[in-house]
């Protein structure tokens, strides 16, 4: 098996094929941190985008542990790919607590499940999801380490001109979805405080796939001739592979109470830059709209780095495997990032 390594990176990525496994290609750090870890690994909320290729990573860098998928699977296919990849899968709606509580104990638990888009049409689902189906896993798991993903949206906008928000700044979200997540870390929280509970709440930036992502949207726009909107100016990327080592190596950083951890690139991005570096690549000149916002939504990922090092995958090569990705016009899955939305509205 190949490791991830920045010597072994593709020059482009052929297909979906070769994409999936270069997301779930680990590191020799994620093999050694898994070998030092404790017990089999539970991920609730699999089925997403980023569960599938984080559960083959884990199998990938601990092929004796027993990696369980859980989620609902509405789609048979992706219950399909996991089995075939040797992942065990268990069907759950995460809400139905008896449905919970007859789960596998297991000692190590990746928390993946929530709601972001269609928060407008049905908030009452996004704060059922994010705060009641958290306070069930907490209780369940109380005797777990639970690596929980949560959101940069917690943070308050951050001077575009500094370093971005660090752990220590307390949150002042935007919007009914990034209430919502406050109030998932806060369960968390509590339970871990009450029970004693290890764990890590994990600030994820924007991950990066070729089929979606913010990389994704901005190739789509200047590929496509539309404006770039510059409301929100400035990004934070990181490799989906990357982040995903990240949630893994967690499990033996936990703490008690559970304390946050920004997991995203080293930098943040300046999306004209971006813009101007897909329209190098297509030989077009990108459109924009709007003009730049003095803050964005970006955090400092230093203590991330220190625990971890640097992500693998810089951010050049992700914007070259971009722009290939469009001009063979390969899949995508169509779900915009809207990454531009200022008012929390998603």
């Amino acid at each position: 098996m190949n490791l991830l390594t920045r010597a072994t990176l593709p020059s482009q990525i052929a297909d979906e094929a070769a994409l999936e496994e270069l997301l779930s290609r680990p590191s020799q750090a994620l093999i050694d941190d898994l070998r030092r870890l404790d017990g089999d690994i539970l991920i609730l909320g699999v089925g997403g985008k980023v569960g599938p290729t984080l559960a083959r990573l884990a199998k990938r860098a601990a092929p004796t542990k027993r990696i369980v998928g859980v989620a609902r699977f509405s789609d048979p296919a992706v219950r399909s790919r996991l089995e075939a990849w040797g992942i065990e899968t268990v069907a759950c709606d995460l809400l139905d607590r008896a449905a919970v509580a007859a789960l596998p104990q297991l000692p190590n638990v990746i928390f993946m499940a929530g709601k972001k888009f269609g928060t407008q049409e049905d908030p009452a689902f996004t704060w059922a999801m994010n705060t009641h189906v958290p306070a069930i896993v907490a209780e369940v798991f109380s005797q777990s380490r639970i690596v929980a993903f949560s959101t940069l949206c917690v943070y308050p906008y951050a001077p575009v001109a500094g370093e971005g928000w660090d752990e220590s700044v307390a949150p002042e979200p935007v919007g009914e979805y990034a209430n919502s997540c406050v109030g998932r870390e806060r369960i968390f929280q509590h339970f871990s405080q009450q029970h004693g509970t290890a764990g890590r709440l994990l600030r994820l930036n924007y991950a990066i796939d070729m089929r979606y992502g913010v990389l994704h949207d901005v190739a789509r726009r200047v590929r496509t001739g539309s404006p770039v909107p510059l409301t929100m100016g400035h990004v934070n990327v990181i490799w989906q592979g990357d982040a995903s080592s990240q949630a893994l190596r967690a499990l033996l950083h936990c703490t008690i109470p559970t304390t946050p951890l920004n997991v995203g690139g080293p930098e943040a991005t300046h999306i004209r830059a971006l813009a101007h570096a897909f329209g190098d690549r297509f030989n077009t000149m990108p459109l924009f709209d709007g003009i730049e916002s003095e803050s964005a939504w970006i955090n400092s990922t230093a203590q991330a780095q220190q625990l971890f090092g640097s992500p693998i995958v810089p951010l050049e090569t992700m914007i070259d495997w971009t722009a290939a990705w469009f001009e063979r016009g390969l899949p995508a899955y169509a779900k915009p990032t809207r990454f531009e939305v200022r008012n929390g509205r998603f």
